[in-house]
């Protein structure tokens, strides 16, 4: 009996890791440096799922490809979630994608998820929560929080309001309750200009994001200029590069 206990034990726990696993999430594409799931040191190719917490060291960087097409650089000194990743190709109204980045700088390249429904996506940080529309966009956590969209359009929102940052913009959010604001490139901090450029040129990264509805874009965007806030609301600015956007862990 004691057999037949242990070997049901093991098949209803298969059968739960599959469940878990049935949406999947990530690959690492590549890395270097000390990367970890939990407690976990990561390698290329290694699978991580929903609900895992990646940890990046000193002068470390990885790149996360998901299911989905979606591309997610971490720099160093990084902690970040996957809160709930879902995606199944024949199954659009399925699809989530909700991450926190609890500390340093990550760069996102947007996937299909984000082309069948932006609404489905979420990136949290201490300071505001970020939407995106088929976008190629950084944020560097170095209080306050700052980002720099490549290609595409971000909400970001909070207590304070909503502003939309286009393609060229940087923004800065003070904290949560400060409405996100542009600001010129040069009034970036050393940490987030050190940030950024490193991230713009991790290797393996595809440019450019997915438009909705579209497949993968193939151009680089600029990365220089700055998005103008125009008031179009109480609480909520628009960035004005962004209106013209507005229609349009398992080893293997």
């Amino acid at each position: 009996m004691t057999g037949i206990r242990n070997a049901i034990t093991a098949l209803v726990a298969a059968a739960l890791l599959m469940a878990g696993n049935a949406f999947a999430a990530a690959n690492v594409q590549s890395l270097r440096g000390e990367v970890r799931a939990g407690s976990v040191q990561l390698a290329v190719k290694d699978r991580v799922t929903s609900g895992a917490v990646i940890t990046t060291g000193t002068g470390a960087q990885v790149v996360l490809r998901f299911d989905d097409g979606q591309q997610v650089v971490l720099n160093e000194n990084t902690v970040f979630r996957i809160v709930d990743f879902r995606y199944r190709e024949a199954e659009a109204g399925g699809d989530r994608a909700i991450f926190d980045l609890l500390r340093g700088a990550l760069r996102m390249i947007s996937g299909a998820v984000v082309a069948r429904n932006s609404g489905n996506f979420q990136l949290r940080i201490p300071q505001a929560t970020i939407g995106i529309r088929g976008t190629d966009f950084m944020v560097a956590l170095v209080n306050p929080a700052y980002t720099n969209v490549l290609n595409g359009a971000i909400s970001v929102s909070n207590s304070g309001g909503t502003t939309v940052f286009g393609a060229g913009s940087f923004g800065s959010i003070g904290s949560a309750s400060a409405l996100p604001v542009a600001v010129s490139s040069s009034a970036l901090p050393g940490a987030a200009s050190s940030a950024f450029s490193s991230m713009g040129a991790a290797a393996g990264v595809t440019a450019g994001g997915m438009a909705a509805g579209a497949g993968p874009a193939g151009a680089t965007a600029g990365a220089s200029g700055v998005g103008t806030a125009v008031v179009i609301g109480v609480g909520v600015a628009v960035g004005a590069a962004a209106i013209s956007n507005s229609s349009s862990t398992s080893h293997h």
